[in-house]
């Protein structure tokens, strides 16, 4: 085959592999094994399935790809049937790999594959359910925290996550970030001096072209009161190969940044996302994860503690826990408030603080991040308080009066 070029945002990039894991990873008595490849691609050269650019012009997009891959059920392929209007599936062929194929309840097919659930449009369900086009002063950024922005850079994914909080984004090519609008986020920053933290997000940012994210970042890197900047991605799950020794290099000379991930359960971890998080830890750049709390795939205390226990062992720092938004069509999804507080509760005292994230509700409309706990102030009195611990043994505190 000749070598292949990928257009995204208009700008083309030829594939530079950069990425090429050839054993499992072992620590201590933990490991990570390579993700592997379906038959259907056996014959595809290691060259190219390591490429991110191959691995996005290959993305699992049609039922009778779909079927070579897993035993599809009869809602599975109804599903896919009607869904597509509403939000189409994508899924690289290294993800897709990852799935069980005899196996429904799959996390990695649950999170990727279409289900009839995704037809339901509860009454309590929105289009944009954080208010985020409410709160954009200029097409391409949500202003919402008073030292932060949001800004949209791509609506490209190279998955479609079926739970996915921006499906109007992502399934709609007209929201694509064109060069006119990436200058006017950048003008609207460069004129608010209170901004000091810029989340680069989409879609996914990794979908766009070294050239352009390093154009984004040294953009962003000119202007004196921007401090700090966030890469919201992804790839690093779904797509390890885009962490290139290209892309590595580019990152690097924009330090202080922080690249953000979304691991939710512990299929998804192999010595591929090892490889890719590596990388970007050796260049002096923290990893954090932001999981969200997914009915039937992560809503236990167990799951949850071996899928941060093994991104601790990549570096990768348990950061948030998400109760599921409420936007349309992924009620299927979540679980109530107190499955993500039990959680906690048995994250908390049972293992390192490392490994327990802040477990948040974003508030539908725009209000922002709420931190859920488990109760453990039990009692408050003039002077004192009264506290129990993880193992609910009460004590009791002096509480010096204001």
């Amino acid at each position: 085959m000749g070598e292949s070029v990928l257009k995204i945002n208009g700008l083309e990039k030829k594939p530079k592999v950069g990425f090429d894991p050839k054993k499992e990873i072992t620590i201590g008595n933990n490991s990570f094994k390579i993700g592997g490849r379906k038959s259907i691609w056996k014959d595809i050269p290691d060259h190219q399935w390591n490429s991110w650019i191959w691995q996005q012009q290959n993305r699992v997009r049609s039922l009778e790809t779909l079927d070579k891959i897993i035993n599809l059920t009869a809602e599975e392929k109804e599903a896919y049937e009607k869904s597509s209007e509403m939000f189409n599936m994508a899924i690289t062929p290294y993800y897709a790999s990852l799935m069980k194929r005899d196996d429904p309840n799959c996390p990695i097919r649950l999170q990727s594959v279409p289900k009839m659930g995704e037809l339901t449009i509860g009454e309590d369900e929105m289009e944009d359910p954080l208010a985020e086009d409410r709160d954009m002063p200029v097409p391409g950024i949500t202003h919402r925290y008073p030292d932060r922005v949001l800004f949209y850079t791509t609506h490209h994914c190279p998955v479609y996550c079926r739970h996915c909080t921006r499906k109007r984004k992502v399934a709609d090519p007209s929201s694509a970030a064109q060069k006119k609008q990436l200058e006017g986020g950048l003008e609207y920053i460069r004129k608010n001096p209170q901004i000091r933290d810029v989340v680069i997000s989409g879609g996914d940012p990794l979908s766009n072209s070294d050239a352009r994210l390093d154009y984004i970042m040294g953009s962003l890197r000119a202007i004196p009161h921007v401090e700090v900047f966030r890469l919201g991605t992804r790839n690093l799950v779904t797509l390890p190969h885009r962490v290139t020794d290209d892309f590595v290099s580019i990152i690097q000379k924009h330090k202080p940044l922080y690249v953000h991930t979304h691991f939710n359960h512990y299929d998804e971890i192999t010595s591929e996302t090892f490889e890719a998080c590596h990388k970007i830890s050796m260049a002096g750049i923290p990893i954090n994860n932001q999981m969200v709390l997914l009915k039937g795939i992560n809503d236990t205390p167990e799951i949850v503690k071996k899928t941060n226990h093994r991104m601790l062992m990549m570096g990768v720092r348990p950061y948030y826990l998400f109760q599921c938004d409420m936007s349309q069509g992924i009620g299927h999804f979540r679980t109530s408030v107190d499955v993500g507080l039990n959680i906690i509760e048995h994250l908390r005292g049972h293992t390192s603080g490392m490994a327990i994230p802040t477990y948040v509700i974003d508030a539908p409309g725009g209000g922002g991040k709420i931190p859920m706990q488990p109760k453990y102030l039990l009692k408050k009195e003039p002077g004192k308080l009264t506290l129990r611990n993880y193992a609910k043994k009460e004590y009791i505190y002096p509480n010096p009066e204001d």
